[in-house]
């Protein structure tokens, strides 16, 4: 679940942008949790 979150904080900057390169920064000043990792522990708390 921890790898679930920081691939979503780490592909917030690229979700309305997408990029066709491996080669990008994985933490900039713009990384943000989105709605899914909050949905994602919404679920978690739940169960």
């Amino acid at each position: 679940m921890l790898g679930a979150i920081i691939g979503d904080a780490i592909g917030s900057v690229y979700e309305f942008d997408p990029i066709k390169t491996k080669n990008f920064e994985l933490f900039g000043t713009h990384n943000e949790i989105t709605d899914d990792s909050l949905l994602t522990l919404a679920v978690f708390v739940a169960l």
